[in-house]
């Protein structure tokens, strides 16, 4: 239910004033979402429908800053589908400290024209959407 995408913090990720800079923290629930489609089968099954997904909307809340070489969890979760969209949680954590959190809702659209569709059985099917209460929400699990 809960994927987990491991990462350092790179040296190319720091700003100018000694942290990471807020777009990688947006970078990084890209790349875990992206994992975690891979993992659970989301990424072949939305092919198959002729199909991808795109983010229309994202918000990070954060709380402390990552430095260059930390070791970070990038912790992710489907918690709602709708007809067309997704919406996506994450925790980004350093050990048992809770770095930020992010929200993204992502939309199921064709192909070709990049209009929403409904989202198949076939894609719906391969997440198991993760209820308030069993999300994460005061440390990391």
């Amino acid at each position: 239910m809960i994927h987990r995408f491991a990462l350092t913090v790179e040296s190319a990720a720091i700003d100018a004033n000694g942290h990471a800079n807020n777009v990688e923290y947006v970078r990084w629930m890209q790349q875990a979402a992206i994992s975690h489609a891979e993992a659970a089968g989301c990424t072949e099954a939305t092919k198959a429908a002729g199909a991808t997904w795109v983010v229309r909307s994202h918000h990070v809340e954060f709380l402390r800053s990552a430095r260059e070489d930390d070791r970070l969890t990038v912790l992710t979760w489907v918690s709602t589908l709708r007809r067309s969209s997704s919406l996506r949680k994450y925790l980004i954590v350093r050990r048992d400290e809770i770095l930020a959190r992010g929200e993204t809702v992502w939309v199921f659209v064709h192909g070709q024209t990049g209009r929403p569709l409904a989202i198949p059985a076939a894609v719906s099917s391969v997440f198991v959407l993760v209820p308030k209460e069993k999300e994460p929400q005061r440390q990391a699990p």
